[in-house]
């Protein structure tokens, strides 16, 4: 049976520089995936290539045992693949329900169902639908980004540091939301920098270094890995 995505022998980059350096992904319809690494290690153009923002110049990205290789992002959508990048991730003058509305800008019909489910997770949007995202703290816009991403009912959730500039407790909150999306049937690949808390609710993780593959392993196994804790996670 096919994984949800595979990606195998990423190159590309910017500029005609490759960044990744044949980068392999895999996620399995029922995980979540974490992908780590030092700054500049090619996490988040790993992201932006296989979601087709990004070219890639060789290798292979297969979804559902299907070739999507530099498919554009709204085919990526139309197929169930949901990305949150890390910033401008809001449209900040439209109002929370606005935003999730957007979200579903592809999709025919009523929406009161997908919304509802949305609100279910994030009970806070429901009491704020009506306020301006762009007024609203980081981790209420970060939750609004996630609610927008699976207004499409996606098989699949890319999230691209989605803890990047929370506090402590907004960090646990996120994370606890993913583990619930996760839980109902989305498959989860997730660059961060947070990357032992991500890890210890992951099923399985990717160590980058310098656009290739370091490590791969369970998530339990890489945190309990010496050489990935001192090289990686802070000792």
């Amino acid at each position: 049976m096919s994984s949800l995505l595979e990606a195998k022998g990423l190159y590309g980059g910017y500029g005609g520089a490759d960044i990744l350096q044949g980068t392999n992904l895999r996620v399995e319809a029922d995980e979540i995936v974490v992908i780590v690494g030092p700054n500049g290690a090619g996490k988040s153009t790993a992201m932006k290539a296989v979601f087709g923002l990004l070219r890639i110049r060789e290798g292979e990205v297969r979804y559902r045992g299907e070739t999507i290789t530099n498919a554009k992002p709204e085919q990526m959508v139309r197929r169930g693949i949901a990305y949150v990048p890390q910033e401008k991730n809001v449209f900040p003058s439209l109002t929370v329900r606005e935003n999730l509305e957007m979200g579903a800008y592809l999709m025919k019909g009523d929406l009161s169902q997908r919304l509802d489910k949305v609100y279910t997770l994030f009970p806070k949007l429901a009491e704020r639908r009506r306020q301006q995202a762009g007024l609203m703290s980081g981790g209420e816009r970060q939750m609004v980004a996630m609610g927008r991403a699976l207004m499409i009912d996606p098989q699949l959730l890319m999230l691209d540091e989605p803890t990047a500039g929370l506090s402590p407790l907004l960090i646990d909150e996120t994370f606890e939301r993913i583990q619930e999306i996760n839980a109902q049937g989305i498959g989860v690949l997730m660059v961060e920098q947070n990357a032992k808390q991500a890890l210890a609710i992951a099923n399985r993780g990717y160590v980058l270094a310098t656009g290739s593959n370091r490590y791969e392993d369970t998530g339990p196994n890489l945190l309990a890995n010496p050489e990935v804790a001192e090289m990686f996670l802070g000792g």
